[in-house]
């Protein structure tokens, strides 16, 4: 009985051992994530308060990078997630009132956190969708940033994005990819400008910077999104493969509606009241995108 006591209790030390080691890693690991800065140069976007700049940035903000989904329709941010093992998750208050971080940045340096994920001080944002904005143009970034600029000041501090033990073990083990800017290639250059048209390279582009890969993957097949719950529905199947039953007008009406030709209803989580509000010129070449891209299997994303 001794010899099993004692085993029991070296065994038990093991465990604790164990545990506060792996305790150690996540707590290093995860704040390194955080701490890590990035020397990324600042590149000058135009920036403009004319009508019809405004109107174009408005229209990039809510219906292609759908910066309002997270944000707030009053860009005045908001809690995205507070959950008690997880942590909580914190939208910004992208305006200039109180609480807010417009009036901090130049425009340049909202250029950057926008395409590149990094902030002022080097440091990544959160689950900032960088990897799809990447893409955009000089053009269309400045006009968002515009739009930005134009909207009334909104009062209000969301708060702080804090990470909790289960969040911190997935940050650290590579299963929460909270981090912008490490998913960004910090090497590309975007184009000036992009005319759109309803050609399958404007559909590409709107598909990449809409974020239709950043869900759905890079070849657009589907399966389980990176940093969504087990359970969690997963993505379509987007290339010819998936959606060649359905005719061009099903899925613009998908799009526009969240509901299949069957009477059933998108995961809710697709942003079709966003994508609703896209252009006859962005919905057909996208369309026309989708249909050119290789068949693959569903889940390959």
């Amino acid at each position: 009985m001794g010899s099993w006591t004692r085993r029991l209790g070296y065994g038990s030390g093991t465990v604790v051992v164990l545990v506060a080691a792996f305790a150690g890693f996540v707590y290093a690991s995860s704040a390194s994530k955080a701490s890590r800065t990035y020397d990324i140069a600042t590149t000058e976007v135009p920036v403009s308060l004319d009508s019809a700049t405004i109107a174009r940035g408005k229209h990039l903000t809510f219906a292609i990078a759908m910066c309002v989904e997270c944000h707030s329709e009053d860009l005045g941010g908001r809690t995205m997630l507070d959950d008690p093992l997880l942590g909580v998750v914190i939208a910004a208050n992208i305006t200039t009132g109180q609480g807010g971080v417009l009036a901090a940045y130049g425009d340049a340096e909202l250029a950057r956190v926008i395409r590149h994920g990094v902030k002022r001080d080097g440091r990544s944002v959160i689950i900032m969708p960088s990897e799809d904005y990447q893409f955009m143009s000089d053009a269309d970034v400045g006009a968002i940033i515009s739009y930005l600029r134009s909207q009334p000041a909104v009062d209000r501090t969301p708060g702080t994005t804090v990470l909790r033990p289960i969040g911190r073990a997935l940050v650290a083990t590579n299963q929460l990819p909270l981090y912008a800017a490490e998913k960004v290639d910090h090497t590309r250059r975007p184009p000036a400008t992009i005319d759109p048209d309803t050609s399958v390279a404007y559909g590409e582009y709107v598909a990449n910077a809409g974020g239709c890969t950043g869900c759905h993957g890079p070849g657009l097949s589907g399966g389980p999104i990176p940093g969504m719950p087990p359970d969690a529905p997963p993505a379509a199947n987007l290339t010819p493969s998936g959606i060649g039953r359905y005719s061009d007008v099903e899925l613009e009406t998908i799009l526009r509606t969240g509901i299949r030709p069957d009477g059933s209803t998108v995961r809710p989580d697709m942003p079709w009241r966003y994508t609703a509000m896209m252009t006859p010129v962005e919905m057909a070449a996208t369309l026309r995108y989708l249909r050119t891209v290789p068949a693959k299997a569903f889940g390959g994303r």
